[in-house]
């Protein structure tokens, strides 16, 4: 299907998040949305699977305009959208899940509906069970999901923001071929991302936007340089490593083991100075997760302690460890970390100790606007925080931390962030380094593991690695490790790691 973008215009407020926009997209192609965090690449799409209405322009199929007037009407005109939360249901089976939204009555076929299914997974070569709940499967899988959801439900144009956020390096794999597979069927691929290497692999064509604006548009090959001055008015590079400068130690970890229903972690030992960074590599679902939570003290092990600086809060609930400095940041925005219909103004106030009976909003909003300005928040204090671009919410996220931390805990910290956004972002958790701050966060991204962290844990199905010298080891050694492959080369005692 081809589609039309014509004078697309939308306001929010003082925000002019879509400016005049104008773009053809070719039926059979993958169509690349390049764009900072708040160019406007979610709004226009979402604008054209109408999960919102723009103020004016007029949107074109087929050389027929077309009036949308909802998210399924726009399913029945072919159009689809994959968000960067799949919008599931997790306490509900996957065939359950799969049905929902299709037409067709109260009680629909569930025997048709589980032989499509099949026969569509099979197709892709998705390995899901119509039997599970969503909530056992990963992010990966859930896209998967929902792609064959869309699918089933007739989509010809199929729009995927920022698809390759919380993925493994295998699961983006068969992300892209099932793409270049849909494209090649002459379906309609639209590819919303600010990854310049994933633009670069999957698509053939490019729109750039900036700050609202369709500021240009290049064809396969590309040139990456020129993408990233489009981008940004500016060429972007990269700092180069810091060396770390070692305090005491803050976070003591002995025979920890944690467990549930779907992995048992084994035995780790490690122990974490001030002022270091550990990256933690691996797939979804290898352990990282559980790991982090319970330095957190958001799970309880199963087995060793938790010591944090000289106090042992093995058991303790997240409160104590707060308390103790220890913050913790998860990679679910709207759900676990921040809550919608609030302002960021709210937020701010609610993060902080409660002082007094009454809440002195001339200062808070005075505090906002300052943490506005230092986390560069494209939004007001007024603003609620479920209306900011995703790269939004997670500055947010990050500007409600405390100062100061001994512990700082992140799953995916840099998730669905520009490359200007990590930079400045690691800017500042480097700063609370210096400070003292000692760091383990996740992320999908090898690249940022590398080049952030001092030493690196590859966990891969509940084993974990001993420490790895970042500066000493590469992608290839990390991937080769996530998969599988080379853990005989580790010598450990009764399997547990030793730092």
């Amino acid at each position: 299907m081809k589609v039309e973008l014509r004078n697309i215009d939308k306001s929010f407020g003082i925000v002019h998040a879509n400016n005049n926009i104008n773009l053809c997209i070719q039926a059979g192609t993958i169509q690349g949305i390049l764009g900072e965090n708040g160019a406007g690449k979610s709004t226009l799409m979402k604008i054209l699977s109408c999960f919102i209405q723009a103020d004016k322009g007029e949107i074109i199929l087929d050389e027929k305009p077309t009036i949308i007037h909802s998210p399924a009407d726009a399913i029945r005109h072919g159009i689809g959208m994959l968000h960067q939360d799949p919008l599931d249901f997790p306490p509900m089976k996957v065939i359950d899940n799969f049905i929902a939204g299709r037409e067709g009555g109260l009680f629909p076929n569930r025997k048709a509906a589980c032989q499509d299914f099949y026969h569509l997974a099979q197709e892709f070569d998705f390995s899901l069970d119509p039997d599970s709940f969503v909530d056992a499967l990963t992010v990966g899988e859930r896209q998967q999901l929902e792609i064959l959801r869309l699918l089933w439900m007739g989509v010809r144009v199929l729009i995927l923001d920022e698809p390759t956020t919380g993925i493994s390096a295998l699961q983006k794999e068969k992300l892209f071929t099932t793409l270049k597979t849909l494209a090649a069927q002459g379906k309609t691929i639209i590819f919303v991302s600010h990854k310049l290497e994933d633009v670069e692999q999957i698509c053939h064509r490019v729109a750039v936007l900036q700050q609202g604006v369709l500021v240009g548009e290049a064809q396969a090959p590309f040139k990456i340089d020129h993408l990233v001055e489009l981008m940004f008015s500016k060429v972007i590079s990269l700092d180069e490593r810091q060396p770390c400068i070692y305090g005491n130690n803050v976070l003591t970890l002995q025979n920890l083991i944690t467990e549930d229903y779907r992995l048992r972690l084994e035995s780790v030992n490690l122990e974490l100075r001030a002022g270091e960074v550990i990256g933690l590599a691996g797939m979804e679902g290898s352990g990282q997760g559980s790991f982090l939570r319970a330095c957190a003290g958001l799970i309880r092990p199963t087995h060793g302690r938790v010591i944090v600086g000289e106090r042992d809060l093995t058991g303790k609930p997240y409160l104590v460890y707060k308390k103790n400095g220890v913050g913790f940041l998860p990679a679910s925005r709207l759900e676990e970390g921040l809550i919608p219909g609030l302002t960021l103004t709210e937020h701010f106030i609610l993060a902080e100790e409660a002082k007094g009976l009454f809440i002195n909003q001339e200062k808070w909003e005075k505090e906002a606007i300052e943490r506005i300005a230092s986390f560069n928040i494209r939004g007001t204090p007024m603003s609620p925080v479920e209306s900011l671009s995703g790269g939004n919410q997670q500055r947010a996220l990050l500007a409600l931390l405390n100062s100061p931390l001994s512990l700082l805990l992140l799953e995916h910290p840099t998730r669905g962030l520009d490359i200007e956004s990590v930079i400045y972002i690691w800017g500042k958790l480097k700063e609370r380094c210096r400070q003292g701050t000692a760091i383990i966060f996740i992320s999908s991204d090898l690249e940022e593991i590398l080049q952030y962290s001092d030493r690196v844990l590859v966990f891969f199905s509940g084993r974990v690695s001993p420490p790895l010298d970042a500066s000493k080891t590469n992608v290839e050694q990390l991937g080769q490790l996530i998969g599988g492959k080379g853990w005989s080369d580790f010598i450990t005692e009764k399997g547990s790691v030793h730092a």
